[in-house]
């Protein structure tokens, strides 16, 4: 047996652990970080690969829709919320944060400071579907990147982004339109579902 090859839990296990929800075909590395398994919500066909850190806690969640893939070294910062629908995904090291620290100077920073003392930006992170994200990107708080978009690797994404744009840079800014015809594709896949059960 080789050492170095990942283990997955998959959805038997996966379903004894305490998430709100989890779907068929569900495979996450056993190497992963993840708090707040009752705020967490995942569909069908996904897979969460090694080291990534996924925190739900307290008032945070998140909500995996299906076929949708988070590489590794990823971080779902999840206090605000964070949604992936079905067949979005995110490359290696990307971070997606729904809170963050005041910058400017006019607050404290940090969580272990208490909270009337700072000024935390929060707000919902909503990944539509089909949306890609290049590896290394960050996407900050009250984004929502519009159905069949992409994001080009290291881009930081700062606002929401409209529908079947491919955007890249920092901040993110649109280069062109996306081709649709994954929409095709994706009527394909389901006819093949169809028709083998």
């Amino acid at each position: 047996m080789n050492p170095f090859l990942t283990e997955y839990m998959e959805e038997g296990e996966l379903r004894s652990l305490g998430f709100k929800a989890v779907g068929k075909n569900v495979r996450i590395a056993r190497n992963n970080t993840i708090a707040g398994l009752e705020n967490i919500e995942i569909g069908d066909n996904v897979r969460i690969d090694p080291y990534c850190s996924i925190i739900a806690t307290g008032t945070g969640w998140l909500k995996i829709g299906s076929y949708v893939h988070i590489a590794g070294y990823c971080l779902l910062s999840a206090g605000d919320g964070i949604q992936m629908d079905d067949f979005s995904g995110i490359s290696q090291g990307v971070h997606v944060y729904s809170r963050t620290d005041d910058y400017t100077g006019e607050a404290l920073t940090n969580p272990t400071v208490p909270s009337k003392y700072t000024k935390v930006r929060g707000g919902t992170v909503h990944l539509s579907r089909h949306v890609i994200i290049g590896s290394g990107s960050v996407i900050l708080p009250q984004v929502t990147i519009g159905e069949g978009s992409s994001v080009g690797a290291l881009s930081l994404v700062t606002r929401s982004l409209e529908p079947w744009g491919i955007y890249t840079g920092t901040p993110a800014r649109k280069l062109k339109a996306r081709s649709q015809k994954m929409l095709t594709i994706e009527k394909a896949l389901f006819d093949d579902l169809a028709t083998s059960h």
